[in-house]
């Protein structure tokens, strides 16, 4: 059955766009990321053109975060004062993406920017992840002991606050350096900004591992809503019928991910999403490199 998005200005089908909203919030369960980072990639592959994609990918990733936030914090697993720390760069970063989203726009750039982005990002991460998930299967080599009470570049910063959830002494400045990260990513390219954030916070912040999948939900929570909020009033591409249609997949999907995720061995989904995201990269460095069947094509750009 197929659904007219009056934004976008096509028809979808609205199982597909279920099946697409269900996927990104499984993952967003399991892995504690906002899942936006595959969200707007699967958008742009079944004809979603890439600036409405970014910006229902923001929108879904409020619903999905939001639930498993909540689910989460019943758990105790959220470390509320790093997460406000690391919302207020967020919120800072979000206006700063969404102005060079907005920029790129008006000099017709954006499409390639997004593309290339992701070509970039989604090979980077793949890599990384078949690299990471390959070693544990084949070599099994035990988990190294996290040492307490590590010193280096970050203790050295101002304004250190103590952060009694996570157990750590740090400056103010990080934390917020990792949401403003996070927040100009998530304005600029519609992810959470989980995927750069999670391994910020383990291995620069040393928070515990098992506050960081809840702290960055949190986190995305607001920062997606603030995304969703500029993009729409800046340049008027959230197109809440597919919005909804995908938050309602998101939510269902992230429960089954939570309850996989107690289940599943880490290492051998880490392998099987890891080949799906260097199949994402490479489907997207082929539509920009391929000659096209049509040379010319005419397009109604919005002002």
């Amino acid at each position: 059955m197929d659904i007219y998005l009056p934004i976008v200005g096509e028809s979808q089908s609205v199982v597909i766009l279920l099946i697409l909203g269900g996927a990104v919030g499984f993952l967003s369960g399991l892995f504690g990321v906002g899942g936006g980072w595959l969200m707007t990639p699967l958008l742009i592959f079944i004809g979603i053109p890439p600036i409405f994609a970014v910006a229902a990918s923001a929108n879904q990733l409020v619903g999905s975060s939001v639930t498993g936030a909540l689910a989460q914090w019943r758990r105790g697993n959220i470390d509320l004062q790093m997460g406000l720390v690391m919302l207020a760069g967020g919120l800072v970063g979000s206006v700063l993406g969404v102005w060079l989203f907005a920029a790129l726009r008006r000099v017709g750039q954006i499409e390639i920017a997004i593309n290339f982005a992701y070509i970039v990002m989604l090979g980077s991460l793949g890599a990384f992840m078949l690299f990471e998930s390959g070693r544990a299967i084949l070599f099994r080599a035990p988990a190294a002991r996290r040492k307490l009470h590590r010193h280096g570049w970050i203790h050295r910063l101002p304004l250190k606050m103590r952060f009694r959830r996570s157990k750590l002494y740090i400056s103010a400045i990080a934390p917020a350096a990792v949401g403003l990260a996070g927040g100009f990513l998530s304005g600029v390219l519609g992810v959470g900004g989980g995927f750069l954030m999670v391994p910020a916070m383990i291995y620069v912040l040393d928070m515990p591992t098992a506050l960081v999948p809840g702290t960055s939900l949190f986190q995305i929570i607001f920062v997606a809503a603030s995304v969703t909020i500029l993009q729409s009033v800046e340049n008027g591409t959230v197109d809440i019928v597919l919005a909804m249609i995908l938050l309602l997949g998101g939510v269902v999907g992230v429960q089954v991910g939570l309850r996989v995720g107690t289940h599943l061995r880490g290492e051998y989904f880490r392998a099987l999403l890891g080949v799906l995201v260097v199949a994402a990269a490479a489907k997207l460095a082929a539509d920009l490199t391929i000659t096209p069947h049509d040379l010319y094509s005419l397009e109604l750009r919005m002002p």
